[in-house]
Formats: structure tokens, C-alpha cells, sequence
């Protein structure tokens, strides 16, 4: 528990940005983690760096999300070489329904929001629908990303009736509150959630950008747009995306209702079945039923040859396997960090002797510093609900109010950082450059989190 459990993140976020080189940063991140663990001997860190990547795979839910990054490449390439793609755009702006700027960004943001029940699936559902879309009014990949990213974790922890709520409420159920009137007590004070929805719908109504962004879709401008495949027919992506979404769903319900009651899971309601859900599993299984039905489209509908469709498959996996390089990475770097203890050192470091109106602003920020060296916002509530909700309860502060923060801070930390697992794969959704989402991102989050402090030093003063 000193300074040294910084070195980790800090190297990754300087030599990212530095070099612009993800793989890089995280690999030296991961092995001076593990240099620090092995007490500065080197050998032995080189040798653990291997190993700890390796122990990726010792989890089935790591091993899914690897998966399931290959897979979605796979499906996403045969959806373009379809034609189905070109069908959508083709049919969206017969209809009128994506015939200017701020209808296609706006089809999005709504997917987003309606699409609460998985992060994963709000993401890729959106990114894959919109993503041509873009391209045809000339508007950057990297603004898609922001709009998907922006509409997952925030909605997730402002409509709670998910994997996320489940897990939260799992948080608080060792402390004696009412939890369930807190948490949803705490859905209007989560400022940053709010603030960041409302940068959403003020760039897609106003069809502004700013900053980085806007320097990008001005180099855009000058570049030729990707070209699709020749127009077939709309189903040849609606159907395979139908299919992963509905089974998604489903799974979500299944693995849920098989938690609870193995023996009887049909006896187990929807929600209740989603809330207890595994979103890894359903993630994957979801996929893998999308990619088949895929395949049985082109086979037999589109006449298309099985060896064509198997290097079609191959071909979009392959797209990806830099992105999923990064994902292995980032889940290795974090359990070396969690082994380190980073978090557990960052919390203590910011919460110590702190006046009363400042340990609400104190803990969202701990909260974005913790979510952003670490990359994922759940562990960030797995290490500051548990000091901050006594902290509530001892100095009279609400507890909705400290939840908020925490919810909130690990949001922002989650969309600053470049080693976040969220972060990746909005960029894969959008298909744009993983570093140049999140420096296209960085000043909106900012600005919603320098909304988000004032926000919580005023509610501090009155509450």
C-alpha cells in the first residue's frame, strides 16, 4: 500500500498517448505491475507477465468476452458482405427515418437508452446499425462512438432494472438500509449520468461537435467514404441482428431464472430472471445463435458457398484481433492492479481526514480515479461502496447521495479511461481507432464531470 501501486496505470496512460500504441502500454504496464509483485526482480516479472495473461483464461466470463470480441467481427463481416448493410441505409432513407444529420445520430442515442438491459448489447446493437449510416452524411465513426458509449453505463445505472442493479443492490445488502429506496433514491443525484445524456442529445439535436472531434470530422470530409456492397436485401442484417438481440435477452432471463431456481427456472419471472442474469454468457450465446443465423441466410437464401462464408468469417475476425489483443490485456493489467492494490490504495489516499462538505465531491472523485487506472467501473463499486456507505452512515451524509457519487465517478472514470473494456468496444462498434475515441470523448466527459463536482459541493452545503 504505497505510491509504487500507481507506476501501473500511469505508464499505460503515458506511453498510450505518448506512442499511441495500446498493446505496448498495457504490456508495460502489466509486467512493472508484476515486477512490484516479484519485489523488483525482473526475471521473475517477465516470467509472471506471461503467466498472469495467461491466467486470463482461468475465468469463463474473460474467456466469453474474448470470444465473443472474434465472433462479432465474424458477423459483422458477414452482414456487410451481404448486402444487408446497403439494404438498411438504402430502405432508413427511403423512409424518412435517417434522411438528415440529427435523425441518423439521433437513432443511436434512442437504441441506447431503450437498450438498457446490457451495456455489451446496447453498444454493438447501435454501433452496427448506425455505423453506415454515418459514413453517408459525412459524420465521423469517432461521434458514433461517443453517442454509443455515452447511452450504455450511464442509462444502465439510471434504469436499474438489470445486471447492474442486481449487483449493486448485492453491494449494499450488507449494511442496514433500506436498499432498494436508496438506490433508486440515488437515480436522480447521479449528476454526472444526467449531465452526460444531455451532452448526448445536445450534439445530436444541434449536429455540433467540439474539440478533437471536430477536428477529425473535418479531416473526414476530405477522405473517400467506405464503400458497401451492393444493395440485397434488409434482412440479411436485420435478421441476424433480431436473432442475437432477442437471444441475448432471453439468455439474460435463462441464466438468471437457472440461478435462482435450477429445478423449476419457467417458474421465474422476467425481471427477476434478467436482474440475476450473467451478461457474459448471454453476450456469447447470443452471437454465436446471430453468426448462425447469418450463415443459414447466405447459405441457403443468398446461394453463397460455405468455404466463401468460413473466409468471409475469417476475415472479420481477423479485423478485430487487435481490439481483442487490447480487451486480454486490459482484463490481465486489471487483476494485476486488483493483486497490487491500486484501488484499495487510491480510496484510502483520497478519503483520510476530509471535512464533511467535501466527502461527497471527494468520493466521486475517488471513485472517477479509481474506475479510470483501473478500467472498469463494477470494481469501482466493489471498492468504494464499501468504505463509503459507512462513511454515510457515520458522518450523517445520505447514503443515496454517497451512492451516487460512487456510481457516478465510476462512469466517468470508465469513459476517460483507455484500458476500459466499455471504451473498447464502443470503438469496435463504431469501427473507428480505439485512441482516437477516447481523446474525441476525453473533454465531454470532462465536462460532465466538472459539472458533476459542482454539483455535488452545492448538494453537500444543503443536504
Amino acid at each position: 500500500m504505497s505510491w509504487w501501486t500507481l507506476l501501473p496505470p500511469v505508464l499505460a496512460i503515458a506511453l498510450a498517448i505518448w506512442k499511441r500504441e495500446v498493446i505496448l502500454a498495457l504490456l508495460v504496464a502489466i509486467f512493472s505491475a508484476e515486477w512490484l509483485l516479484a519485489d523488483f526482480n525482473i526475471a521473475l516479472g517477465l516470467l509472471n507477465t506471461t503467466e498472469r495473461i495467461v491466467a486470463v483464461f482461468q475465468s469463463a466470463g474473460n474467456t466469453r468476452i474474448l470470444l465473443f470480441s472474434l465472433l462479432i467481427g465474424a458477423l459483422l463481416m458477414l452482414i456487410q458482405r451481404s448486402g444487408g448493410v446497403s439494404a438498411f441505409v438504402q430502405w432508413v432513407a427511403h423512409k424518412g427515418l435517417a434522411n438528415t444529420p440529427r435523425k441518423v445520430g439521433m437513432l443511436p442515442a434512442i437504441m441506447g437508452i431503450l437498450i438498457f438491459i446490457e451495456t455489451n448489447l446496447s453498444v454493438l446493437t447501435s454501433g452496427i446499425l448506425a455505423r453506415n449510416l454515418f459514413d453517408k452524411f459525412n459524420m465521423s465513426r469517432e461521434r458514433l462512438a461517443f453517442i454509443i458509449d455515452s447511452t450504455c453505463a450511464p442509462v444502465s445505472v439510471l434504469i436499474v432494472l438489470n445486471a447492474w442493479g442486481a449487483y449493486i443492490l448485492g453491494l449494499l445488502s450488507d449494511y442496514p438500509i433500506s436498499t432498494n429506496q436508496v438506490l433508486l433514491s440515488s437515480i436522480p443525484l447521479n449528476f454526472y449520468a444526467v449531465t452526460t445524456l444531455g451532452l448526448v442529445f445536445y450534439t445530436v439535436l444541434t449536429n455540433r461537435v467540439h474539440g478533437p472531434m471536430k477536428r477529425i470530422e473535418h479531416h473526414r470530409r476530405e477522405v473517400p467514404l467506405e464503400q458497401l456492397e451492393p444493395a440485397t436485401h434488409k434482412r440479411y442484417m436485420l435478421l441476424p441482428l433480431g436473432t442475437m438481440i432477442g437471444s441475448i435477452i432471453g439468455f439474460m432471463w435463462y441464466t438468471g431464472a437457472a440461478a435462482i431456481n435450477s429445478a423449476s427456472p419457467w417458474q421465474v419471472s422476467l425481471s427477476e430472471g434478467i436482474l440475476n442474469g450473467s451478461g457474459s454468457k448471454a453476450v456469447l450465446w447470443g452471437t454465436v445463435l446471430g453468426l448462425l443465423c447469418a450463415y443459414l441466410l447466405l447459405k441457403f437464401q443468398g446461394k453463397q458457398r460455405h468455404k466463401t462464408l468460413i473466409n468471409w468469417s475469417f476475415e472479420g475476425m481477423g479485423r478485430l484481433l487487435g481490439l481483442v489483443t487490447t480487451v486480454l490485456l486490459a482484463l490481465a493489467l486489471g487483476s494485476s492492479m486488483k493483486a497490487l492494490g491500486t484501488g484499495a490504495f487510491v480510496a484510502q489516499m483520497i478519503g483520510e481526514h476530509l471535512p464533511i462538505w467535501t466527502v461527497t465531491p471527494m468520493i466521486f472523485i475517488a471513485a472517477g480515479v479509481i474506475s479510470f487506472t483501473t478500467g472498469t467501473s463494477w470494481g469501482t463499486f466493489g471498492i468504494l461502496i464499501p468504505i463509503g456507505i459507512p462513511v454515510a452512515q457515520s458522518m450523517g451524509i445520505p447514503a443515496e447521495l454517497i451512492l451516487a457519487a460512487i456510481l457516478g465517478g465510476g462512469v466517468f472514470g470508465d469513459h476517460c479511461s483507455p484500458i476500459s473494456d466499455t471504451t473498447i468496444v464502443s470503438s469496435l462498434a463504431a469501427g473507428c481507432d480505439h485512441l482516437d475515441h477516447v481523446k474525441t470523448q476525453l473533454p465531454y466527459a470532462l465536462t460532465a464531470g466538472a459539472v458533476t463536482l459542482a454539483g455535488y459541493t452545492l448538494a453537500s452545503l444543503f443536504f
